[in-house]
C-alpha cells in the first residue's frame, strides 16, 4: 500500500514583527495552496518568499497539516 500523502499548507501575509508568525490581516491572506510532499510545499514557498523580499514584514510559511490530522505521525508520516 502506497504511503499517503502528507499535506502541507503554504500561506503569508503582513505580520507584525518579521521573526514571528502573529499575521496582521487574517482575513486577506494568501493561501498559495495544499500541496502532497514537503519538496513541493518548499518550491511554492521559495517563490512566494523571494517575490516578496522586499517587504519585510510580509513572511510566508509551511504548517505541516499530516501532523495536524495525525499527530501521532512523524515527518514520514509513520504512526507511532
Amino acid at each position: 500500500m502506497p504511503d499517503k500523502p502528507l499535506l502541507h499548507l503554504v500561506f503569508g501575509g503582513e505580520v507584525k514583527d518579521p521573526t514571528g508568525t502573529d499575521f496582521i490581516d487574517t482575513a486577506n491572506l494568501d493561501i498559495v495552496g495544499i500541496f502532497p510532499d514537503y519538496q513541493s510545499a518548499l518550491r511554492a514557498w521559495r517563490g512566494k518568499a523571494q517575490g516578496s523580499v522586499d517587504s519585510s514584514h510580509t513572511k510566508y510559511v509551511i504548517v505541516h497539516m499530516h501532523r495536524l490530522l495525525d499527530p501521532e505521525s512523524d515527518d514520514d508520516g509513520h504512526s507511532h
